[in-house]
């Protein structure tokens, strides 16, 4: 039988971690009901929304609220304490038998409840993690987070430019190079162009009703695009989920705007809008220049590949997206994305500071 009936398990979850799914499960296991409140300051760079979010989906056999609290702690002062209980019990108004937390002010917070305090695992012996060592070193707190903040935190790396410009080759060694340095970087995943696996499919459909059909006979339509967008960034977000810090794309939803270009002309706005919805964080723009081009079948656009690259270089300065060019063989790509990756890696996910809290 449970021991409690309504138990509330607080914090800013900024980000959630091991610890605190650990408190937030043995306090399921202890009541009849549970409520998480996630509290988040606006000064904090994590929405509160995302936090609500991840708790949700990490524990669906609970309740998840969220609110604002922007009053900084003093666990010295009753006012502040009655100013933070105002917005806790306007988010948790019903009542509280138990209140479960690791922090050292769960008493007083229980007592203010007019709940039963319960401890768990204040001296983070079960996982030795905390928020603050999260938004210090995510990397070196991977294992202790779940999928959905993986994949928030994970740095996405694209690597794009025109027909047989090498961005497959690219991003394939970079993976290569990632995984071999081991620990959590050996879980570093590479997300193939699906539009190239919707040409073959587009080939292949054609050939089953004209077994003669070549690649210039294939016709696309703008329909395509958001398809082709919508799964890229799916496949993005499933592998993210899984791997290590820094994901490595040929090619992404933004670039499938420009191939909209050079297949059907003109943009197409539901393109457009899915390649905002996705966040990555550095794009490697293969030059034409000194790559020979070869024909694999499902290209014929050699002469057009000049015309790709300016477009590719213009679309990532118009809009915003930080970008380098890659030039020369194939060591000397992959020297300056390796020293473009790291800084990005070196810079990592970037927390703004908490409020602050006085003991």
């Amino acid at each position: 039988m449970k021991r409690h009936g309504h138990g509330l398990v607080l914090g800013k979850f900024y980000p959630p971690h091991a610890g605190h799914h650990h408190l937030v499960r043995t306090a399921r296991d202890r009541c009849e009901r549970l409520t998480v409140l996630v509290c988040a300051a606006s000064v904090e760079s994590v929405p509160l929304a995302d936090r609500v979010a991840w708790m949700r989906e990490v524990h669906p056999d609970v309740r998840v609220v969220g609110t604002v609290d922007d009053i900084p702690m003093d666990l010295t002062d009753p006012a502040v304490w009655d100013a933070h209980m105002a917005v806790f019990t306007g988010a948790v108004p019903e009542r509280v038998d138990a209140v479960f937390s690791s922090e050292e002010y769960g008493d007083e917070l229980a007592r203010r409840f007019g709940a039963e305090s319960v401890l768990v695992d204040p001296g983070r012996t079960v996982f030795p993690v905390s928020g603050t060592a999260v938004r210090a070193d995510p990397a070196g707190c991977w294992d202790f987070l779940e999928p959905p903040v993986r994949a928030a935190l994970t740095r996405r790396v694209v690597v794009l430019g025109a027909e047989s410009t090498g961005t497959t080759t690219l991003a394939r060694a970079l993976t290569d190079h990632y995984r071999a340095r081991g620990g959590v970087w050996a879980r570093t995943r590479y997300v193939a162009e699906y539009g190239r696996e919707f040409s073959e499919e587009k080939l292949a459909s054609l050939r089953a009703r004209w077994p003669g059909a070549q690649w210039e006979d294939v016709t696309f339509t703008t329909d395509d695009f958001p398809l082709i967008a919508e799964t890229q960034n799916a496949r993005e977000d499933a592998a993210a989920r899984l791997g290590s810090p820094v994901l490595f794309c040929d090619t992404d939803s933004f670039a499938t705007t420009v191939w909209h270009e050079r297949y059907v002309g003109g943009r197409n706005p539901l393109v457009e809008k899915t390649a905002d919805r996705t966040a990555h964080h550095l794009w490697l723009l293969t030059d034409h220049e000194g790559v020979a081009f070869e024909d694999d079948g499902l290209r014929d656009g050699e002469e057009l590949r000049p015309w790709m690259t300016d477009r590719f270089r213009a679309e990532l300065s118009r809009t915003g997206r930080e970008f380098i060019e890659v030039t020369g063989d194939r060591q000397e790509r992959l020297a300056t994305a390796v020293a473009a990756v790291d800084t990005l890696l070196a810079a990592g996910p970037h927390f703004t500071a908490p409020l602050p809290e006085r003991r």
